[in-house]
Order: C-alpha cells, then sequence, then structure tokens
C-alpha cells in the first residue's frame, strides 16, 4: 500500500507553527509512514530553517505532483502569501491571519480534490484571521463550512484519553443550551466512530454531567436528568456501550486509567482543561515546556483532519524551542485514520 500524502498547514507564520512543522518533518518516522507536503509561504519556511540552522531545504511547488517527498527536503505547496519585510514574531496580523487562513482553505480543497489523504493543521490565531475578514471561531467551523459539514464535534486525543465535546466555540452560558438530547447522542455515534478509526478496542463511552454532582437529582439544574440522562438511555438501546451522567470532577480520572475509551464532555473547558493536565509538561527548572502532547481531531468530516491540540505559542516563536511532539502525534493520527479509511473502502 502506498503510504498516504499528508497535506500540513503551516499555522500563523508569526507563530511557532512554521517551527514545529519543518521539526516535525525531519523527524525519520514521519517519511516512513507518509509523503509529507507543507501548505503556506516558502519563504517562511526558508526563513526559519535559516534562522535555527535546521538541516533542511526547501523544494517550493505549485502542484503536488512535483513534491520529492524525501528526507531533509521540506516540499511546500507554495501559496506566496507572506511579505517577509512586514512578518514579526509574535505579532497578531491581518496579513499573517490571512495567509494562515488561505493554507487551511487550500488543504482543504486539495483534500477534497483527492491530491492529498488527509490534512493537519497547525497552530493559528484567531484574531489574526477576523482581522483578515475571515469571520470563523476556529479550525473546526473552517473545515465545516468549506466541507458542507454539519454534524460534526472535536474529538481530543492522547494516548488512552480520548475526549469529544457537545459543544467548544460558544460562550459558557450559550454551551448550557447547547445540552440537548439529540446532540449528545450523536457526539456518542461520533466518539464510538473515532474510537474504532484509530484502532483502539476499548468501545464504553463516559458521559459527562453538566452540573456539579451530574445534577443531584435536579437540585443544581435540570439538565442532567432532561437531557443527558434520556440521551445515555437511548444511545444504549442503539447498542452502544455508555455510561453516564458521571459527575465531571469523578469521569475524567476514570478516563485515565483506562476504564473508558473514551468520553462526552458538555462544553469546551470541561474537556480541554483536564485533557491538557495529562499532555502538557512543563519544565520549571529550564522554563520551558518538555512536552506538548495532544492531538485534536475533526470527526464528521468527509475528509481528515487532524491538529495540533496547542496555541501558537507567539511567546517563543522563532527561538528554537518549541515542541513538536504534538505535531507528530496529529500526523501520525492523519495516517492511521488515513489507513481505516482505505480498508474501509477495499474490505477485501
Amino acid at each position: 500500500m502506498q503510504k498516504p500524502i499528508v497535506g500540513i498547514t503551516m499555522g500563523d507564520p508569526a507563530s511557532i507553527g512554521p517551527e514545529i512543522a519543518v521539526k516535525a518533518l525531519l523527524n525519520e518516522k514521519i517519511h516512513a509512514i507518509c509523503r509529507p507536503l507543507l501548505v503556506g509561504d516558502a519563504g517562511v519556511f526558508n526563513d526559519i530553517i535559516s534562522r535555527l540552522k535546521m538541516p533542511a531545504t526547501v523544494n517550493a511547488i505549485t502542484k503536488v505532483a512535483d513534491a520529492a517527498f524525501k528526507p531533509g527536503t521540506i516540499d511546500v505547496f507554495d501559496l506566496k502569501n507572506v511579505d517577509m519585510g512586514k512578518l514579526a514574531f509574535g505579532e497578531i496580523s491581518a496579513m499573517a491571519g490571512g495567509a494562515s487562513f488561505d493554507a487551511v482553505k487550500k488543504v482543504i480543497e486539495l483534500a477534497l480534490a483527492g491530491d492529498v489523504d488527509a490534512t493537519v493543521t497547525g497552530p493559528i490565531n484567531k484574531k489574526s484571521i477576523n482581522e483578515a475578514g475571515h469571520h470563523f471561531a476556529g479550525h473546526t467551523e473552517i473545515y465545516a463550512h468549506y466541507t458542507g459539514t454539519r454534524k460534526y464535534a472535536m474529538l481530543l486525543v492522547e494516548e488512552n484519553m480520548r475526549v469529544i465535546h457537545v459543544s467548544t466555540h460558544v460562550s459558557l452560558r450559550e454551551a448550557c443550551d447547547l445540552v440537548k438530547k439529540d446532540r449528545i447522542i450523536q457526539v456518542i455515534e461520533l466518539l464510538h466512530n473515532g474510537i474504532l478509526q484509530l484502532g483502539a478496542t476499548n468501545t464504553k463511552i463516559g458521559v459527562a454531567g453538566l452540573n456539579p454532582h451530574a445534577g443531584d437529582s435536579g437540585l443544581f439544574g435540570t439538565e442532567d436528568d432532561g437531557e443527558i440522562k434520556p440521551a445515555v438511555e437511548e444511545a444504549r438501546k442503539m447498542g452502544y456501550d455508555v455510561d453516564g451522567p458521571v459527575p465531571a470532577d469523578t469521569l475524567f480520572s476514570k478516563a485515565a486509567t483506562g476504564t473508558y475509551g473514551g468520553i462526552v464532555a458538555m462544553y469546551h473547558d470541561q474537556g480541554h482543561i483536564p485533557f491538557k493536565l495529562t499532555g502538557f509538561k512543563w519544565n520549571a527548572e529550564k522554563k520551558q515546556m518538555d512536552s506538548v502532547k495532544g492531538v485534536n481531531i475533526t470527526m464528521g468530516l468527509p475528509i481528515i483532519r487532524t491538529s495540533v491540540d496547542h496555541g501558537t505559542a507567539f511567546e517563543i516563536a522563532g527561538k528554537g524551542i518549541a515542541s513538536p511532539d504534538a505535531m507528530v502525534l496529529a500526523i501520525e493520527a492523519a495516517v492511521q485514520l488515513s489507513k481505516h479509511r482505505i480498508k474501509q473502502q477495499n474490505p477485501a
């Protein structure tokens, strides 16, 4: 089986995105499992390679067929959309936002056309993108819009911790209103499919409660008994192995021990905070991250999209100390999802 072509966006050019992309491609195992193609501005990658004295050369192309796909060569689908004279590390700008948005849009186009088998996204700055006139809350919403997808969800993965969200980029007040039976069932289905696509075998799913103590029989809110519990009961009738609502303050510790193959969080921070405590390790002595692990997968799309689950880290951009761990994991996850998709299409 031919190795999949993975399109990888540069992220915000003023961020650590270009640095971690190049570092990931210099990892021998990446070329062993896929054919990586960066999407963005070739000048940005030439600059970071020169600045950090990395052992790589850029092959700027405008057609996927012209990629070399060999170690030490960084193939870049060149969009020529960054003025290097105006680019400043760590600064929000419409230019940088526009360039990062263009890279995401292009990699989606390449995937829909079948020119790449999977996509991986580097970190973007939402304010920069909005200043460029693109009013999206994040990558997930961009992908949903340009693929015409209505039923989708964000899945975070780090070892045996898999967390999917009922809602993500909305206010906390709105998130409470979005806790509805049908949406919860939909997300349970997406999570179950994601677990299987990632090659895991534990399909038991834990569903978080929304309120403290999962509402404590209605003492602290009605959503747990009125929306979450009926969703869990219906999901069981559909054949899913699911628990809930489980108080969120105990659910994640159970998940960390492997009790669940995946968990459903009701809103963004409920899932992200415990997840990042698992994958993000700060070295107080060195005053830098030892590791930044975690993969963000958008479930429900007609194409494969994975991403690093960290931000732009403007404060360390261009310094050469950014960890490529999450980018390597995101590429590995994209390859795994691609293999699963090929098997589904060719059951043999």
